[in-house]
């Protein structure tokens, strides 16, 4: 048997986020279960090409072959499929090599109810319903937006970017935002700049992600020509003075991030588009996009900026 789950920091993707399931979705649309079920028999030794979540995914399981020992790491696959028409699923993760095990399988129900089962910091589909019910019943999730893929090999770094409001953190400060005027937050903000944020959705993820870190701090120290995966930012429209607080919530947390990034309004793309993270995480549909097109996007449908519909 595998190594105790627990004691991991687990991803849990659901198969439309790790493939490109295009074309079997539009089969199951016009043709309906039978004919999709058919549609995966008759292409079971077709792997299927890679989804917007795949080069995160793998460079993820990477960290494993760091350090095998510990093996710190662990993705999970839930899916909607049934266990039949999944076949196709993990022979394409098995012929892309990815050292994935573990995997729910429900037959057309909602996966989301599985993610503390799993232990899993992180749930990530394309299927907007499944992530809002998710968020709902307070579990971590975002939805992959479709994104042009591109997984270079030489490539070996994992960067991954995160908002910091109604992500990292919970939306205390975008309500104070919301209902009243900038000067408003910013004297919100200073007024409390000593006061650690309540966490937010992916707060865990942040932090398992921290000791992930330090365990890559400690591989440093023991050997000086050792080569980090893991590369951490946050890209926040906020900007001085109320950054202070975002500086004392990682402080108090005992975390912090490779590079922060306080924007004041800036268009984030400009940003992302250097950067090039693997995955970007942000509160607000308006923030996830980029001109290339080519940095994946995830909507993380929490707080106040989704039920007002308004932005920052």
């Amino acid at each position: 048997m595998s190594y105790p789950i627990e004691h991991k920091l687990v991803i849990a993707v659901a198969s439309s986020a790790l493939f490109d399931l295009s074309e079997s979705d539009r089969v199951f649309r016009e043709e309906g279960p039978i004919a999709y079920r058919e549609f995966q028999e008759a292409h079971l030794d077709d792997p299927l090409a890679k989804g917007v979540a795949f080069p995160f995914v793998r460079r993820f399981l990477s960290i494993n072959d760091r350090f095998p020992e510990k093996r710190p790491v662990e993705v999970v696959l839930l899916s909607r499929n049934s266990a039949i028409t999944g076949k196709r699923v993990f022979r394409s993760i098995l012929h892309h090599q990815l050292d994935i095990s573990r995997a729910a399988f429900l037959e057309g129900k909602s996966p989301y109810p599985y993610i503390p089962a799993f232990n899993a910091s992180l749930f990530l589909s394309a299927n907007e319903s499944d992530v809002l019910q998710a968020i709902d019943f307070g579990y971590p999730a975002g939805t992959v937006l479709p994104t042009r893929v591109v997984d270079d090999l030489d490539d070996g770094e994992l960067r991954i970017a995160f908002d910091f409001d109604g992500v990292i953190a919970d939306d205390a400060s975008e309500k104070v935002f919301h209902v009243g005027q900038l000067s408003a937050f910013h004297s919100h903000e200073t007024e409390k700049s000593h006061i650690p944020h309540s966490p937010g959705p992916l707060a865990d993820l942040f932090q398992k992600l921290a000791f992930l870190q330090q365990l890559e701090d400690d591989a440093v120290k023991a050997d000086e020509h050792y080569k980090r995966v893991l590369r951490m930012a946050i890209v926040t429209a906020r900007n001085a003075p109320s950054h202070e607080r975002v500086i004392t919530t990682l402080e108090h947390w005992g975390v912090s991030a490779n590079e922060t990034f306080f924007l004041g309004g800036m268009g984030k793309h400009r940003i992302l588009e250097v950067l090039k993270p693997h995955m970007f995480f942000d509160d607000q549909k308006s923030h996830l996009k980029s001109e290339g097109g080519q940095v994946p996007m995830v909507h993380i449908p929490f707080g106040v900026a989704n039920i007002e519909n308004v932005e920052d």
